[in-house]
């Protein structure tokens, strides 16, 4: 069973910040590269940040430099700090394991949702 659980979404001002959290339960995403993903309605669901168990990262171009993700294994939650925030990050952000086959078979969480304005 896999749980995931979004939070700390809001509403900022362009230049703001806000800190995802995201807990994840599951034995199978113990040891799996986790990632944060975000959706504007009617566009695809896009990979923002990843971090593997190690704690290697990688971002997408649009965030580098104002987004940080980061894990905390003993407490299975990851976490993407947002830093200048722009009204493009404006979406529904979620987290899941690195891996379309646990996509398909476990799903995704509700989100949380980012919103920026000018």
């Amino acid at each position: 069973q896999v749980q995931l659980v979004e939070s700390g979404g809001g509403s900022v001002q362009a230049g703001g910040s806000l800190r995802l959290s995201c807990a994840a339960s599951g034995s199978i995403l113990r040891f799996v590269a986790m990632g944060w993903y975000r959706q504007v309605s009617g566009t695809q669901r896009e990979l923002v940040a990843r971090i593997t168990y190690g704690g290697s990262t990688n971002y997408a171009d649009s965030v580098k430099g104002r987004f940080t993700i980061s894990r905390d294994n003993a407490k299975n939650t990851v976490y993407l700090q947002m830093n200048s925030l722009k009204p493009e990050d404006t979406a529904v952000y979620y987290c899941n394991a690195d891996d379309s086959a646990i996509w398909a078979m476990y799903g995704w969480g509700k989100g949380t949702l980012v919103t920026v304005s000018s």
